[in-house]
């Protein structure tokens, strides 16, 4: 069964439940979590109803680095995930999401993007 997305669900103002009357559409469906890595990049390149194609990063190296000290933009190695926000579990498997403490060659940063969205790792210094 796929996964959907959107789609009316729960209960209607007065109290009754609201019926499905009419099969899932494309644009409903949704997609299992892409759960990035740490080791050599994977991408996978996916189509949208838009003309743009969506990137999911799979597995990441390197992280985009922000120095907000100097302001400057640097390419730095991933070497562990220290903690992560989302799920505790993500932290011994090495899972990056938007949010994840990360341990890079310049120190602990942040991550600022999605790479399950976006197909990039990009964070700031902490």
């Amino acid at each position: 069964m796929p996964i959907v997305q959107r789609g009316q669900v729960g209960r209607k103002p007065s109290g009754g439940m609201y019926v499905q009357c009419r099969s899932k559409r494309k644009f409903e469906l949704g997609r299992n979590p892409s759960l990035t890595k740490i080791g050599e990049k994977k991408l996978r390149v996916l189509d949208t109803k838009s003309s743009t194609p969506k990137a999911k990063l799979l597995v990441a190296k390197v992280a985009n680095l922000f120095d907000p000290k100097t302001k400057t933009y640097s390419k730095t190695a991933i070497k562990i995930v220290t903690a992560n926000p989302a799920n505790r579990h993500y932290v011994r498997q090495n899972i990056i999401t938007k949010g994840t403490i990360i341990e890079t060659d310049k120190g602990k940063a942040r991550v600022t993007s999605r790479p399950g969205q976006h197909g990039a790792v990009n964070a700031v210094l902490v």
